[in-house]
């Protein structure tokens, strides 16, 4: 197992990455312009330090959230190439940049993770491979990872997330066996499933804010079980709610790394409501409450559907509570 320094990506390519530290990481949401649909690259960029300033020790771009399948690779790149020009404008040197690199083949992947290292990306995280749902049993999963592990030039972390992959749920049986390769160095579990997450933390002696342990990364996929994944011997957070409520997710979290549990457990209940609205909303949802709230945001590509005037008043006021937190922090 690799630290999540990752320098010893096995084609040959080594550097010093920014490393993965313990915290909150947000996938970044990916903005258009309303009218054509273009990238909006100034609001790329100022929503990502927005992030960084709120505290978030790393960003992700071109996750689920960022409408990735909604991208061509050359937007991929400029997004990426974006976050990094901004974080690195406004200070932010520090900050590592991890790529949502997922193709259906093992060489579009390998080619994906190289673009994305061009790009400024450092880390990458990858789905299982999903359109010949029917064929990708287990071992082909495996088989899968291990040959973009052995080719790619970038660290590797798992994206176990079944409702985006046709319902592919790899359990921990399976990551526990995948993290024995030096490429691969890190797990986001979107599935939610924290009992997972302790067995696959507790086998690969995953970093925490407690203690460095392998470096291997047990990332939770939701905020809204921040604090239950250090309850489970997690290293962080990937989650899109930390779109919109940034500091209290970073607030829960340093709360029950001082050992303030009961403080972060009673945050926890609010944040975890709000993060429900926008949950159910998804991107588009997502985006609303960044308008409503920052003043910026707009709408998906379609087809996803843009929102009426109802659910974005719904949603505003279905994450109220909880905003009344972020904005005080």
């Amino acid at each position: 197992m690799a630290d999540s320094n990752g320098v010893n990506g096995s084609n040959g390519h080594t550097s010093t990455r920014r490393p993965l530290l313990p915290g909150i990481y947000a996938p970044t949401m990916t903005f258009f312009n309303p009218t054509t649909e273009d990238l909006d690259i100034p609001t790329i960029k100022r929503h990502a330090i927005r992030l960084a300033e709120a505290g978030l020790v790393g960003l992700v771009t071109m996750g689920s959230n960022g409408e990735a399948v909604h991208c061509s690779s050359s937007e991929k790149a400029a997004v990426t190439r974006a976050t990094r020009e901004a974080l690195d404008s406004a200070g932010f040197t520090q900050v590592p940049i991890i790529v949502g690199a997922t193709e259906g083949s093992v060489r579009g992947t390998i080619a994906l993770v190289e673009e994305s290292r061009q790009a400024g990306g450092e880390y990458v995280l990858l789905l299982p491979p999903s359109y010949f749902r029917g064929l990708m049993d287990e071992e082909a999963v495996y088989n899968y990872f291990i040959a973009v592990a052995d080719g790619a030039s970038l660290p590797i972390i798992l994206y176990n997330y079944p409702g985006a992959v046709a319902g592919i749920d790899m359990d921990s049986d399976l990551l526990i066996r995948l993290a024995k390769h030096p490429n691969i160095i890190g797990t986001k579990f979107t599935c939610g499933n924290t009992g997972k997450l302790t067995r696959v933390a507790l086998a690969t002696d995953a970093k925490t804010p407690f203690a460095e342990g392998s470096g291997y990364m047990a990332f939770g996929g939701m905020c809204d079980f921040t604090a239950q994944t250090l309850v489970s011997g997690g290293s962080g957070i990937i989650a899109g709610g930390a779109n919109v409520m940034p500091k209290t997710c970073v607030k829960v979290w340093d709360l029950y790394s001082k050992g303030k549990k009961e403080e972060a457990f009673a945050m926890q209940k609010v944040l975890s409501k709000g993060d429900w609205v926008l949950t159910k909303a998804a991107i588009a949802g997502t985006k609303s409450a960044i308008q409503s709230y920052y003043g910026y945001g707009g709408h998906p590509r379609r087809p996803l559907k843009s929102l009426d005037e109802v659910k974005v008043s719904a949603i505003k006021g279905g994450i109220e509570e909880v905003m009344k937190l972020e904005l005080s922090l």
